[in-house]
């Protein structure tokens, strides 16, 4: 479905968009959120497992799995800039700058 914005003569702007594109940005979203949670628990968790030295390798690990988690940040907003173009012709409406 295409979206498309008009803009009233109050300076408010109206966006359109269609039910499969709503589904769409609210599973990548939550996909996001979920990521976002678990670099921040690996993180969390290795940094206190480096206060003893039988700990340190698995926070190493963990660290490891944090950074991952950050390389699937940007691929989880490719893969949900792909998909909505499925759903919108080329050139029509304008891509808002959500962080997801």
């Amino acid at each position: 479905m295409a979206s498309d914005t008009n803009t009233s003569g109050s300076g408010d702007v109206v966006l359109h968009l269609g039910h499969e594109e709503l589904v769409i940005r609210q599973r990548y979203e939550i996909l996001s959120i979920v990521n976002d949670v678990l670099i921040a628990l690996w993180f969390l968790v290795g940094s206190f497992l480096f206060f003893s030295d039988a700990t340190v390798t698995i926070g190493t690990w963990l660290f490891v799995i944090g950074s991952v988690e950050m390389l699937i940040r940007p691929v989880i907003r490719l893969v949900r800039r792909v998909h909505l173009q499925r759903y919108r012709p080329a050139g029509s409406g304008t891509e808002t700058a959500f962080d997801f």
